[in-house]
């Protein structure tokens, strides 16, 4: 039986917990900064009722108690902790494979230049699940799966992916390069996308209501998102990168049709947008990892790619320095 170690103990990090270890197929190691707020046996259950109740075998903060023993290290983290997780695990990689529950925030550019060409990586493309804490350290929502994945390896066996497959109960398909999975039109470009739309003028004023972020989608942020998409497409072609456009992934042919089906979508009709509760209403959280994570390390990412191979990005640009000033 094989050993992972799940680094970070978020909603993505109990989810995946969760339904790892309920394989019975994998032994399962926490490493998280609250060892003490976790218990042994954790759950996710799906908005169907199906749950998968897990078990973790080690839960600890220091890496010496949990990555020896791994086979693998998976990091289910924010971006701003990635390069300071790799950092910390590495006095302990020996032969583990390294791997990202998503890797649009920089994960294998940060492990090339921490670890040697020969470490084994790999990285998912989009994250398997949408996921919520209902308690930390013990219970997860599983809000929606993804129907088909895509992960990115290097010195990997062949098999590895079909593995993945097996304990996800999900097709997991390889792609062609780290860049094929670092390059993403997803969070990155999306949540910023929408964040502007709803608040690129806002001066303070304090809402009602807390939005929904996708119930209440609008057309200005399906342009913004597929002008932004375009300028990362053409990053793409210039990269030789295979990326589907966002209407294509979405079914869509328009900024209409897209607004549609983003309204529609079961799994994220409850999904509110960061806001805090203030004295009289809402405001934006520009502390969430929607602004803290998404620009510095998901639109950053693909901006600074643009500007090395001169790719001019004007709708990027405008965005990203928007959501800048509040950070």
């Amino acid at each position: 039986m094989k050993t992972i170690c799940i680094c970070g103990g978020g909603a993505l990090g109990l989810v995946v917990a969760s339904v790892l270890s309920n394989t019975r197929q994998l032994t399962v190691h926490m490493l998280t900064a609250h060892p003490q707020q976790w218990s042994h046996t954790i759950e996710a259950k799906d908005q169907e009722g199906k749950v998968y109740q897990g078990k973790l075998d080690r839960i600890s903060s220091n890496p010496e108690d949990v990555i020896p023993q791994s086979d693998m290290v998976l990091l289910c983290l924010p971006g701003f902790l990635i390069e300071k997780t790799l950092k910390q695990i590495k006095p302990y990689i020996s032969k583990q494979a390294i791997g990202t529950i998503v890797s649009s925030t920089g994960f294998f550019f940060r492990a090339h230049e921490i670890f040697d060409k020969q470490t084994s990586l790999f990285g998912f493309q989009r994250v398997p699940f949408i996921a919520r804490v209902e308690e930390y350290g013990h219970r997860a929502a599983l809000l929606g799966y993804k129907q088909q994945l895509y992960m990115a390896c290097e010195n990997l066996p062949k098999d590895f992916i079909q593995q993945w497959s097996a304990w996800l109960k999900t097709p997991v398909s390889p792609l062609q390069s780290y860049l094929e999975a670092s390059l993403s039109n997803s969070n990155p470009l999306l949540h910023p996308a929408r964040l502007y739309s709803m608040w690129h003028n806002w001066d303070g004023q304090v809402y009602s209501t807390q939005e929904l972020f996708y119930a209440n989608w609008d057309k200005y942020s399906s342009e913004i998102y597929i002008a932004m998409d375009k300028e990362f497409q053409q990053l793409c072609k210039k990269l030789n990168v295979s990326v589907p456009s966002v209407l294509d992934y979405y079914e869509s042919t328009d900024a209409d049709s897209l607004t549609r089906k983003l309204n529609s979508i079961e799994a994220f009709k409850t999904i509110l947008a960061p806001m805090l509760q203030t004295e009289g209403g809402w405001i934006p959280d520009f502390k969430s990892r929607y602004f803290t994570e998404d620009f510095p390390f998901g639109l950053q990412l693909v901006k600074d790619l643009a500007a090395q191979n001169d790719i001019e990005t004007p709708t990027i640009d405008k965005v990203l320095v928007w959501g800048e000033q509040y950070l």
